[in-house]
C-alpha cells in the first residue's frame, strides 16, 4: 500500500474539504466515498425503486457506474438522505467495498474520505483522521453550503436530519461512525476551515514521517 490517508467522520464535519486539501497538498487522487452511496440512492429513486428495500438497493449498488459521480444531483440534501437510507443495507456496503479498496491500492497512494475508511476499507492506511464537530455546527455548515447553491433549506430541518443520520448509523452493529483505534481525532467545532486544514496537515505530516521511517526499516 502507498501513502493512503483515511479521513472518516460524520456528515458535514468538514472531512470532505479537508480530504480535498490534503489530496492537493500531497498530489494524490481523492475519493469522496459518500458520493458512491449518493449515486446508488439517486439512481434507485430515479428508477422508481424503494430505498428501504435491501434487495433493490443492493442491485443498484452492484450496477454502480463511476461515471455517475459527476452528477450535480448528488450534492443535494435529498441525495444525502437517500445515501443514508441505502447505506444501512449490508449488501450495498459489500457491493461498494471493492471499488473503494481498489482506489486505496493505487500507487503512490490516495486520499479517501467517508465512513469506515480507516476500519474497513483501508485498515492498513499509514495516516488516519477522524474529523468531527458538534451537530449544531455541522448543521450550520450544511445549511450554508445548500443555501449558497440556491437550494431552499431550513437550519432546523437540517439539524434534525443530521441527528437522525447519526442515530441511524450509531444504532447499527457495524456502525461506520466508530473511529479506528489508531485514528487521530480532529474536532473542528471551534475551527475555521483553514484552521482545520492546517491542523489536519500537521497530523498527516507526523504520520507521513513515521511511515517513511518504517519503509527504511
Amino acid at each position: 500500500m502507498g501513502f493512503v490517508i483515511a479521513v472518516d467522520g460524520p456528515a458535514a464535519s468538514g472531512k470532505g474539504t479537508i480530504a480535498q486539501q490534503l489530496a492537493r497538498a500531497y498530489g494524490l487522487p481523492c475519493l469522496d466515498s459518500g458520493l458512491l452511496y449518493r449515486a446508488v440512492g439517486v439512481t434507485l429513486q430515479r428508477a422508481g425503486g424503494d430505498l428501504d428495500d435491501a434487495a433493490q438497493a443492493e442491485a443498484a449498488a452492484r450496477a454502480f457506474d463511476a461515471g455517475a459521480l459527476d452528477d450535480d444531483a448528488l450534492r443535494t440534501r435529498a441525495a444525502g438522505e437517500a445515501a443514508s437510507r441505502v447505506a444501512v443495507h449490508p449488501g450495498v456496503r459489500r457491493a461498494l467495498r471493492d471499488f473503494q479498496m481498489r482506489f486505496a491500492e493505487q500507487e503512490p497512494g490516495a486520499v479517501i474520505d467517508g465512513r469506515d475508511i480507516g476500519t474497513v476499507i483501508a485498515p492498513g492506511a499509514p495516516a488516519k483522521l477522524f474529523v468531527t464537530a458538534s451537530p449544531e455546527v455541522r448543521a450550520e455548515r450544511r445549511w450554508l453550503q445548500l443555501t449558497a447553491k440556491g437550494e431552499a433549506a431550513s437550519y432546523d430541518d437540517i439539524l434534525a436530519d443530521i441527528r437522525l443520520r447519526d442515530a441511524r448509523d450509531s444504532g447499527r452493529a457495524d456502525s461506520p461512525l466508530a473511529a479506528a483505534i489508531d485514528a487521530v481525532l480532529l474536532d473542528t467545532t471551534e475551527m475555521s476551515i483553514s484552521q482545520a486544514a492546517d491542523a489536519a496537515r500537521r497530523i498527516i505530516e507526523t504520520a507521513r514521517a513515521r511511515w517513511e521511517k518504517s519503509l527504511k526499516g
